[in-house]
């Protein structure tokens, strides 16, 4: 099948299929007589595997990995869930910190009057004018939050 064909298959576009070839993620792919790749039904499960990795936040050098993983049938289980494991870590680091900004401009937001005054706590944070305006300030808003709810 041409990269259409395996694009439309594996659920991976063609110009994601054509960057993982050129970064070594898959092998490239043979050629016709007229220069089309062909792809097979290996390599369009190949593709299944990475855009699953990919969806579940996994970054290109995990993916790798876990690809190689997966192919090696004589690995043993824990390589993988050590990646997955790790990869869970991270993910749980970036939604706490993602939380912690959510409280932020929830703060924020509760504090700006939202009326026709041009004064406003929320830009004042974002230029770093306000009382609120650095990182180091996000714990004692935290209370603050608390402390107003």
């Amino acid at each position: 099948m041409n990269i259409g064909e395996a694009s439309n298959a594996s659920g991976v576009s063609a110009k994601m299929i054509r960057y993982y070839e050129e970064i070594g993620l898959i092998r490239p792919m043979g050629r016709t007589g007229n220069n089309y790749r062909v792809y097979g039904d290996e390599e369009v499960h190949i593709l299944r595997f990475i855009k699953r990795a990919r969806n579940l936040g996994f970054s290109l050098e995990e993916t790798e990995t876990l690809l190689k993983l997966w192919q090696d049938k004589d690995r043993e289980s824990a390589a993988v869930k050590e990646v997955a494991t790790a990869h869970i870590g991270d993910l749980e680091r970036r939604i706490a910190e993602m939380q912690g900004m959510v409280q932020t401009l929830k703060h924020l937001a509760h504090c700006c009057g939202g009326d026709t005054r041009p004064n406003c706590p929320i830009l004042d944070d974002l230029a770093g004018d306000g009382a609120m305006g650095s990182d180091a300030s996000a714990p004692a808003m935290k209370r603050k939050t608390k402390q107003n709810a």
